[in-house]
């Protein structure tokens, strides 16, 4: 079902994209500085068995017409390896990988985006998240911490005379720096890669 449900966000944006135009041709003064947004990710959510519970807030300051700073919240739940890449891997789904119980997160991080030619980006996200261990009785086992990051590279497209834009992007997403997971969880985590490749599908209101 999240697959399915990635499927119709990307088909949305194709569809979107089609008719807008490109990022700041010039920059000037008269771009709007500031904006909030999410991830079209969200309809992960929609999933009727094993919702990820996912939500994203990002808030925007454009500091010039090329450089972006936005601060990232974002919660979510997962029982499974995140290194399982379900666009990747045929073990996405299979019940034989997930943990003995799941992890919920809770992060608060930073942006920085730069523009390069037109709409064309490049972006590093760093986000340190505190994590709560939960065993499949709904019981809490431990709690631990990692640092999330990702960098991609995407295009800007301006929607509505630039009130609205939508972001396309390929990213490398992983963990350079996490705690002792509790067994159990570690055993099942430590067979799959800290780095996988993730689509990006981020939206926002200029204003």
């Amino acid at each position: 079902m999240q697959k399915k449900s990635l499927a119709i966000a990307i088909a949305l944006v194709l569809s979107a994209s089609m008719s807008v135009k490109a990022q700041y041709t010039k920059q000037d003064s008269s771009y709007k500085k500031h904006f909030i947004g999410s991830t079209l990710f969200l309809f992960g959510n929609l999933a009727t068995d094993n919702s990820p519970e996912f939500g994203q807030l990002n808030l925007g300051y454009r500091l010039t017409g090329r450089d972006v700073l936005s601060l990232e919240l974002i919660t979510w739940k997962y029982d499974r390896p995140l290194g399982i890449n379900p666009f990747l891997s045929d073990a996405y789904g299979d019940t034989a990988e997930n943990y003995p119980g799941f992890i919920r997160e809770f992060g608060i991080g930073v942006a920085y985006q730069r523009y390069f030619w037109k709409g064309l980006y490049a972006a590093v996200h760093v986000v340190p998240m505190v994590q709560r261990f939960v065993d499949e009785k709904g019981n809490k086992v431990d709690n631990g911490f990692h640092i999330f990051n990702t960098f991609r590279v995407g295009y800007h497209f301006k929607l509505f005379n630039d009130r609205w834009f939508i972001e396309p992007s390929l990213g490398l997403a992983g963990r350079p720096v996490h705690s002792r997971m509790p067994d159990g969880f570690k055993q099942k985590d430590d067979k799959w890669p800290k780095y996988t490749p993730e689509p990006g599908l981020h939206f926002g209101f200029n204003f």
